[in-house]
């Protein structure tokens, strides 16, 4: 079966795409489509408070992108120089790094920092484990974010009085390809069995492109969420969220969409295929 996962392949590391192996592994062919484009700003704004890390309690990400502005940063001569031979990089480690996913803990690895948090698998959890963490914390942490930001974890953080300093490092648009690259895909490939949306920007930026693509087809295919917030957005625009992964992990979606597609056969007549793409697979 062919299923649709609205999302960049992963960066760096040879070799097929993590999701791509892993679906493969439940015969199902992925193909990813990237449907966000991403502008860095208030790159000096990051810096300049990445060089006093005394003046908070630590960090917060929870988006790969705002791992790759602080990289940005670090990619700067006075900034680099001190992150890797004058201790700037320790004096951060003394503190918490908190994340959200398996993914973005890794990215901060990779800057040497070490993570706590990634297993929370949402925001809201992350600000629920981070709310007792922080308890006797008076320093605030430093969140880099995007523009579309949800206020889930801001206002969990202010309720529960652990002070929070954020600053806005990208801006989120469409990708500049999304709408040919789709286009061809349903040119081609013809309806997906299933629609894997990675963000609430991806179903702002994208649905409309996939509800005029498919037409009268909507209904027939499953649409999974990676997490509860996304799944939320989705509902939010009137979609029926056929499964929510339990965590952002590869394993876990392509378990939790192989499921929907073999009970969907499974309760499929031979008369009616329909809403399990027989045909298409």
């Amino acid at each position: 079966m062919n299923v649709l996962l609205l999302k960049d392949a992963k960066e760096g590391d040879l070799g097929p795409d993590p999701y791509v192996q892993e679906f493969a592994s439940h015969g199902l062919q992925a193909t990813l489509i990237p449907v966000l484009s991403f502008e860095f700003i208030s790159r000096q704004d990051l810096s300049e408070k990445l060089a006093l890390p005394e003046a908070y309690s630590g960090l917060i990400f929870t988006s790969p992108r705002a791992v790759n502005a602080v990289k940005l940063c670090l990619g700067e001569k006075v900034l680099g120089e001190a992150w890797c031979n004058h201790s700037l990089r320790e004096r951060w480690n003394e503190k918490s790094v908190y994340v959200v996913g398996r993914s973005t803990a890794n990215l901060v690895n990779e800057i040497g920092l070490a993570t706590q948090g990634e297993e929370s698998g949402n925001a809201e959890k992350l600000a629920e484990y981070i709310c007792i963490k922080e308890s006797s914390n008076f320093l605030p942490l430093l969140f880099p974010c995007g523009t579309l930001k949800r206020e889930t974890l801001p206002r969990i953080l202010k309720e529960n009085n652990v002070p929070l300093e954020t600053i806005t490092v990208y801006q989120t648009s469409q990708h500049p390809s999304f709408q040919q690259v789709i286009s061809d895909y349903f040119s081609e490939q013809g309806i997906p069995a299933s629609i894997t949306f990675f963000s609430p920007s991806g179903v702002r930026f994208c649905l409309k492109t996939i509800q005029n693509l498919a037409r009268d087809s909507i209904n027939q295919i499953k649409f999974a969420a990676i997490g509860p917030t996304t799944a939320e957005a989705m509902m939010s625009e009137g979609l029926t969220v056929s499964c929510t992964s339990e965590k952002p992990t590869p394993q876990d979606l392509a378990a939790c969409i192989r499921r929907v597609l073999q009970q969907c056969t499974e309760n499929t007549s031979p008369m009616d295929e329909r809403c399990c793409h027989l045909s298409l697979c």
